[in-house]
């Protein structure tokens, strides 16, 4: 609906002589409709360095080259339906500079019955330049900390969040509206969520310091209730009059696990020194006693005593057996290193295997690639292969299946840095995979432990995955465990790679600079409940130019996808926790968003448990995965959108 047009007050010849004289020190002039300048104030010289004789007669937009925030008929229209118009425009001073004005506008019928606009202008260009610094600042403190991998938390004395930075929002997986205004002790489980009112209370009134100015670990608790260890440190400040307290958040998840990795790692070493120099020593005292039970057995007449000897001589086979698997773990039995290549190697192993798990298990071996040449003595290798065969014969007494892959991979610093044992290089990969019972956490932990079994009293020793895990540290490698209640069991053999050099394929891996790889600008979805991997997979993909969101389980994922629109591919870890596995989110994201793609990745060998069949056109990519085999996926599955 079209304003009213007003009528301006006529204002006479001698009104705007005073006017413009009273008001000489200041900033005014007055011009015609049109923008011919009739009265330019003294203000007006100094301010623009025009001179009245210069000014008077002149279109003030064109010599003032004014720069309006609106088009100028829109300020006309408002003059004539208002009668004034008020903003910030730019002029520019008869030097060339530019000058920011806050300018009013009042429309009046001149003594010739022309409309007329007297303007008054304010220099605001010192407080415009201090706006622009602040707002400066203000962003380099904002880049500064969303730059801080550690979390901010800001609350008054009250309790009651302030401020909640970038890296709070991940760590606790709330968003800063979500929290902000509300009690901090929400970022907490109890019994510290009911006592941290008191906390500070207790402090305000004694100023007895229990955490302010100095590090504390506490416990933290995300937004779907899951807790995790943190450090913490607490400044105070006074604002305004009132007082504030700035914490800063580490999380510990990693350093913990870390650590916890580590002394699993030393005390291994420990105990296999330990069984290492006991079965060592038991071993003489066993050759001695077999010795001479051989030399007794010789001269003993056939009947009850000579049964009995051989009785004994089989217990002390066994003990050597026993000793021999104990030396293994220890790492120091002996070995007879050769070059081999591993695909020929459990090829040949094979039939074998496949006679000893019997008929109601599938047995399936897939070479992948060539040059999987390593150094390792073949026969112990398939002791290991075998006890690995047996243990998931065990896990699948109804039948199923059992996949061997072998594969060249090149562990990266990033990978390595996530286990302290491991170190990057090239790699032959023997992952063997079934579909059995799998594995708590807690049993996981312990299964390569000497005599650590699940299985009944005398149907097992719990040797056999110790005695793999002594051959392949033994070797120069390194042994992985995968398992999943229900959901099966991977192991995973890394052999040093050996060729006298790095093959062509694996040097290409390895010195293909993050310039070099398939680059994109989209934006990926990261779906990954390991922290430490996460962050892996986002900086890999952000350094090749791509836009990533980030959750730590299906829920969350479900979440960003709803919020992010623009959202192009899916990449989700296949187990995890919360409710919800990689398939079932990919199901679920692919009915609120039918056209984006989807990669899958595992630390399982078997394809299959990616659930390609229910994700049509999914991709799967096996843990651990390099830059350039995660670059020419991702770019694959786009490209082909």
């Amino acid at each position: 609906m079209p304003h009213r047009l007003i009528s301006p007050r006529t204002v006479s010849s001698q009104e705007l002589d005073a006017m413009v004289h009273m008001l000489d020190g200041a900033d005014i002039l007055i011009h015609r409709f049109d923008g011919t300048v009739t009265h330019w104030s003294i203000g007006c010289e100094n301010m623009y360095g025009w001179a009245r004789e210069e000014a008077v007669g002149e279109k003030v937009h064109e010599l003032l080259a004014t720069q309006f925030p609106e088009p100028v008929e829109n300020i006309r229209n408002q003059l004539k339906s208002r009668g004034f118009w008020q903003g910030e425009i730019i002029h520019r001073h008869k030097s060339g500079h530019d000058i920011h004005v806050a300018s009013r506008c009042v429309l009046v019928n001149s003594p010739d019955g022309d409309l007329a606009v007297i303007q008054t202008n304010s220099d605001v260009s010192a407080l415009k330049r201090a706006q622009e610094v602040v707002k400066s600042r203000e962003a380099h403190l904002s880049s500064i900390l969303d730059t801080v991998p550690d979390a901010m938390v800001v609350i008054d004395d009250k309790g009651m969040v302030l401020s909640f930075s970038k890296a709070a929002e991940k760590l606790f997986g709330m968003s800063s509206d979500q929290i902000c205004g509300r009690n901090v002790s929400n970022l907490m489980p109890n019994p510290y969520r009911d006592a941290h009112d008191g906390y500070i209370d207790h402090y305000i009134d004694t100023g007895e310091k229990r955490i302010i100015g100095y590090g504390r670990v506490v416990t933290g608790q995300r937004a779907d209730g899951s807790q995790f260890p943190m450090e913490l440190h607490v400044g105070e400040a006074t604002a305004n009059g009132e007082r504030i307290f700035t914490g800063f958040i580490r999380d510990l998840t990693s350093r913990y696990k870390i650590e916890e990795d580590l002394r699993q790692s030393q005390k291994m070493e420990a105990v296999g020194q330990l069984t290492g120099g006991i079965a060592h020593d038991f071993n003489n005292l066993l050759t001695v006693i077999s010795g001479n039970l051989e030399m007794i057995e010789d001269k003993l007449p056939p009947g009850n005593l000579r049964e009995m000897l051989g009785e004994a001589q089989a217990a002390a086979e066994d003990g050597a057996v026993l000793t021999a698997q104990l030396l293994a773990f220890g790492r120091r039995q002996p070995l007879n290193p050769k070059h081999a290549d591993l695909g020929q190697v459990v090829s040949g192993f094979s039939d074998l295997l496949r006679r000893t798990l019997g008929e109601n298990i599938r047995l399936s071996t897939v070479i992948d690639g060539s040059g999987l040449n390593v150094l390792v003595d073949s026969s112990q290798l398939q002791n290991a292969i075998l006890n690995i065969a047996l243990n998931a014969r065990d896990a699948m007494p109804k039948g199923g299946s059992l996949t061997t892959t072998i594969s060249r991979v090149y562990l990266d610093a990033d990978y390595a840095k996530m286990y302290p044992e491991l170190r990057s290089g090239n790699f032959v990969l023997v992952t063997m995979t079934d579909t059995g019972s799998g594995m708590t956490e807690e049993v996981r932990k312990h299964a390569i432990e000497p005599f650590f079994t699940t299985k009944e009293v005398g149907s097992g020793t719990g040797l056999g995955l110790s005695m793999v895990y002594g051959f392949v540290k033994q070797s120069g490698g390194h042994l992985q465990i995968y398992s999943e209640v229900g959901r099966g069991t991977t192991v995973r053999i890394y052999l040093p790679a050996t060729n006298g050099g790095k093959p062509q394929e694996a040097a290409l891996d390895h010195g293909a600079g993050e310039s070099q790889l398939p680059q994109g600008d989209e934006v990926v979805l990261v779906v990954e409940d390991d922290a430490r991997v996460r962050r892996v997979a986002v900086a890999r993909l952000a350094s090749m130019g791509y836009t990533v969101r980030e959750a730590e389980n299906g829920h969350r994922a479900l979440d960003l996808l709803r919020k992010n629109t623009d959202i192009a591919l899916l990449f989700t870890d296949i187990v995890m926790p919360g409710g919800m596995t990689g398939d079932e989110l990919a199901r679920e994201v692919r009915i609120l968003r039918p056209d984006i793609a989807v990669l899958f990745t595992s630390g399982y060998s078997e394809p299959g448990l990616a659930g390609n069949d229910t994700v049509p056109g999914a991709r799967w990519l096996r843990k651990p995965y390099t830059a350039k085999e995660l670059a020419l996926r991702i770019r694959e599955l786009l490209d082909a959108n």
